[in-house]
């Protein structure tokens, strides 16, 4: 899957299902300093979609390198600078934010070949240290640092896996944000690197031969001479195995078809290691192919198993030739099911874990036991079955919040998982099969005081009656006055769950004396595949409707009023937090839209943007344009509308979702737009979509924009 986790006209055409904007805002929490935006030219580019033109006078801002497009980013770099530098609770907002991320944090532990393998971020490290240990009493060894590959952090480990036998580390750096990834491969007893370097993976893992030989993994052929690499599609991914030891031009093509460019392929070794799964998506649909093959066959090829798109499967595991998939075919919640390589049809599928009210999120065998883990309203559980299927005694957690890890081997005896809430870090805890038992093996230690605060989950009326739930964390004395600034968050896409974590931005503004609320929107996976169609292509108009509600919801109830309410969201959550301030600027006093999706009509055209067409629609059918048309942020701005202050955030490195989509939206607010609230943009350098994003520069990102919306909705106001 690949997703978006982390997606110039001024008509509005009909189709769009929202409320009509208001002309006047009502809402401006605080005059801002009057603004001289840059001149910026505009271009004559026209493109007609089923005979209605539309004008793209910002096309030039495509091109990233082009020198009018770089004078274009300091120009509006120093802009916004000046503004924020002018705001009286930034350096405050950093200041405490500093210290709340100045704690220890831990990665899951895992085990292979005897041996343990975690990761930790000691206080503010830019990027988190790679450890192993023989055992668990035994001090840690330094396996990789990241932060030595650059002093500034912008060189990240986006991905690493061990062999079998715990000899071998593959380990995938990327650079500057960027979703392209170069895998190497380190001795593990000697903490030294081989020779090897596979480049031009994205989208990719590694999984190791049974044999520790070498691993399987997924790549593009390389950008043509004079292609932008952060720009051109992908398309034709192929999938290899590498071989230790050996050049990348040696490595064996295991399966490709450019038959079909747009299909990805992810490849597992069984745990068994007899088998390779493939696992073959097409753009950011749930449902996908299968094909497997035996890898003691010599010379066979891969047979398709799942040849057709019918439902979402993920490989758990396999006795023999019987294999385990997690699946949502005829249980939009998903189930548990058993397939015979040897009777694959259908009607032999057999249902080990049926479908239940809760969404059944992943499994894995662990001790000869299947583990899941379940979303409740939202929420981790844990259960437990044999492998016939038979229920046993569930895992208890020691509070409420989201479950991460407990992976492992059919015959390990131990696991580890972590559980993180909005106002704690995420704890560590080693689990034992037998006797069922967790034990807390870390605890973080952060200066953020997490009693002071609750989470309450409600459930609220969008639009068209549908019932949303909310989580809204606050002060244990927060007062209903309708006067508490309020950050509300959300996404709303791609079937993916938006569940409590913890974040030491997030804490500061609760440390400030703000509300976080975070609205778990149709579009994503928390409720299954009917939630996520409820919010796709033609239905998009529910997200918005839904996020809307929330912050009805906030004031019905006087948490909050719309002089107090700020909006974000990233990537699909960026088209969310522009779309909506767009369609209902009354509810807001600032949006705060990062790395969006914000021009609906081109986003196919960049990158892996035509995968997402999936969940989005597509332009070359009229239907599914006239709906995008209707709700595409670039192209609904109007002049007579008072939007709410917005600062769009982007990156220039940005591969995910190129950063144009953030350009042109900015100079055509700053075009059209004739209110008096500011129209800003932030655009960092060496920095993509937000994985692999040094602390230093995270501290930075959350201190600006936060002060932005500090100052509107009233936070510390001096």
């Amino acid at each position: 899957m690949r997703s978006l986790g982390f997606v110039a006209g001024v008509v509005l055409i009909a189709g769009c299902a929202n409320q009509e904007p208001k002309d006047v805002l009502q809402n401006s929490a605080a005059e801002a300093p009057a603004l001289k935006y840059p001149a910026v030219p505009r271009g004559e580019q026209v493109d007609t979609y089923h005979g209605t033109a539309v004008a793209d006078p910002y096309r030039w801002l495509e091109e990233l390198d082009a020198q009018p497009t770089r004078d274009w980013i300091a120009a509006q770099n120093a802009l916004t600078d000046g503004f924020l530098a002018k705001l009286p609770v930034r350096e405050k907002l950093k200041a405490r934010m500093t210290e709340l991320w100045n704690f220890d944090s831990y990665g899951v532990p895992f085990k292979e070949g005897g041996r343990y393998f975690f990761t930790q971020r000691v206080g503010l490290q830019n990027q988190p240290v790679l450890y192993w240990a023989p055992a668990l009493d035994q001090t840690p060894k330094v396996l990789f640092d990241p932060n030595t590959l650059a002093a500034d952090g912008t060189e990240a480990v986006s991905q690493y896996s061990v062999s079998r036998d715990g000899r071998h580390l593959a380990y995938a750096v990327q650079s500057g944000g960027s979703d392209w990834q170069t895998w190497r491969v380190r001795n593990v007893d000697s903490a030294s690197d081989l020779g090897d370097a596979v480049q031009w993976s994205k989208f990719s893992g590694a999984s190791w031969a049974a044999d520790g030989s070498g691993f399987y993994y997924s790549a593009y052929d390389p950008p043509a001479e004079g292609q932008d690499k952060l720009k051109a599609s992908n398309e034709n991914q192929k999938v290899y195995f590498h071989r230790l030891n050996t050049a990348q031009t040696a490595d064996v093509l295991f399966y490709a078809r450019p038959d079909q460019p747009q299909w990805g392929f992810r490849a597992t070794v069984s745990d068994d290691g007899g088998y390779l799964i493939l696992n073959v998506s097409q753009g950011t649909d749930e449902r996908n192919r299968l094909f497997y093959k035996e890898l003691s066959k010599v010379g066979s090829g891969a047979l398709a198993l799942i040849p057709d798109l019918i439902a979402a499967f993920t490989y758990v595991g396999n006795e023999g030739r019987t294999f385990w998939f997690l699946s949502d075919w005829n249980a939009p919640r998903y189930q548990l099911i058993a397939i015979d390589l040897d009777r694959p049809e259908p009607e032999h599928w057999r249902v080990l874990v049926p479908e239940g009210q809760s969404t059944l999120q992943s499994v894995n065998v662990i001790n000869d036991q299947f583990h899941a883990i379940y979303l409740t309203q939202a929420r981790s559980e844990i259960r437990r079955f044999s492998l016939d299927g038979t229920p046993l005694a569930s895992v208890v957690l020691s509070g409420l919040g989201t479950v991460a890890g407990l992976t492992g081997h059919r015959s390990d005896k131990e696991s580890f998982y972590s559980l993180v809430s909005y106002t704690a870090p995420a704890s560590i805890y080693r689990y034992l099969p037998e006797p069922n038992q967790s034990q807390l093996y870390r605890l973080p230690q952060t200066p953020f005081q997490s009693d002071f605060y609750v989470t309450e989950q409600v459930r609220y009326r969008s639009k068209d009656g549908t019932m949303i739930p909310m989580f809204i964390t606050h002060h244990r004395d927060m007062q209903k006055n309708g006067a508490n600034p309020t950050l509300l968050y959300g996404y709303g896409g791609f079937n993916i769950s938006i569940l409590p974590t913890y974040s030491p931005a997030v804490a500061t503004w609760l440390d400030m004396g703000g509300v976080y609320a975070v609205a778990n929107l149709r579009g994503g996976g928390e409720f299954g595949r009917e939630w996520h169609e409820a919010g796709m292509k033609l239905k998009k108009q529910n997200v918005f409707d839904d996020f809307a509600a929330a912050a009805e919801y906030l004031i019905a109830e006087r948490i909050s009023s719309p002089k107090h309410i700020a909006i974000t969201g990233r990537s699909n959550g960026g088209l969310l937090a522009a779309a909506v301030a767009m369609q209902r600027p009354e509810l807001f006093a600032a949006s705060v839209p990062a790395v969006g999706v914000l021009d609906m009509l081109r986003f196919r055209e960049f990158t892996i943007g035509r995968a997402w067409e999936s969940d989005y629609g597509s332009v070359q059918n009229a239907d599914e344009f006239k709906v995008l048309y209707g709700y595409s942020p670039l192209h609904n701005i109007r002049a007579a509308v008072d939007y709410p202050p917005m600062l769009v955030l982007t990156a220039d490195h940005d591969d995910r979702v190129f950063p144009a989509h953030s350009f042109k939206f900015t100079a055509e607010m700053q075009h059209s737009y004739r209110g008096s609230h500011p129209q800003l943009i932030r655009i960092e350098s060496r920095g993509g979509h937000g994985a692999g994003k040094p602390t230093a520069m995270l501290i930075e990102e959350n201190a600006d924009w936060m002060a932005f919306v500090a100052y509107f909705t009233g936070l510390e106001k001096p």
